[in-house]
């Protein structure tokens, strides 16, 4: 016998489908926006040089490094399980689950911008710094006025696609409760037992916000190659 749909059991939880959307997106920005600003100072950090004191640079940038390693080689559903069942035996305090998956989600974009931005400086050619320092420029002028504007274009594409994969990632949320919209959805079917229509019309609500997103990420890609 075919199965029937009936998509009606989904329009008749609009509003929940709105709120999980809603926590689904705000978590998305809050992450990638917090992700972006560790990102910039750890990819410094990740750069940093002394003339005066060249012993500076690895006791900077270790522990940078090894912060960005173990984000980036671990899980995210790990980390976020870490964070929200590991970590309170050790602070000594429960974390609530909205702190914990926010932390765990920042934190792993921040690792991954980190890489971002340090790889966009690196790309810069050589002759562009040696030049900046023949006209006696200083780090801070050499980066503010010739490698940044040039690194920053080369940036914006791979930040895209990362924050699009972020977008992504909060699925991972239901994990720990969050009600986003992965988690909606299990409550509604648990209510409806329409899996089918439920998980189909996930599908299609992440399908319609990162659709765009990518659009924008292969433009972007398509202006760099200009």
């Amino acid at each position: 016998m075919a199965y029937v749909w009936d998509f009606d059991v989904v329009l008749a939880f609009t509003d929940f489908w709105l709120k999980g959307a809603s926590i689904t997106l705000a978590y998305a920005f809050g992450t990638i926006l917090g992700g972006l600003i560790i990102g910039v100072f750890c990819g410094m950090a990740l750069l940093f040089e002394s003339r005066k004191f060249p012993w500076m640079g690895p006791l900077v940038s270790s522990p940078v490094y090894g912060y960005v390693q173990v984000f980036r080689c671990t899980p995210l559903l790990v980390q976020i399980v870490w964070f929200y069942y590991a970590l309170p035996v050790l602070w000594g305090a429960a974390m609530p689950a909205w702190l914990a998956s926010g932390l765990g989600l920042m934190l792993y974009m921040g690792a991954f911008s980190s890489e971002i931005f340090r790889a966009g400086i690196m790309s810069i050619d050589k002759g562009q710094w040696q030049a900046a320092r023949a006209l006696g420029m200083t780090y801070k002028q050499m980066m503010s006025r010739i490698i940044l504007p040039q690194a920053s274009r080369r940036m914006v594409p791979p930040f895209v696609n990362q924050s699009i994969l972020q977008l992504k990632n909060t699925s991972l949320l239901y994990v720990v409760a969050v009600p986003d919209l992965m988690y909606t959805g299990a409550i509604i079917v648990a209510e409806t037992f329409r899996p089918l229509e439920v998980y189909t019309s996930v599908a299609i609500m992440y399908f319609c916000m990162l659709f765009p997103l990518q659009r924008f990420a292969a433009r972007m890609e398509a202006r760099r190659d200009i």
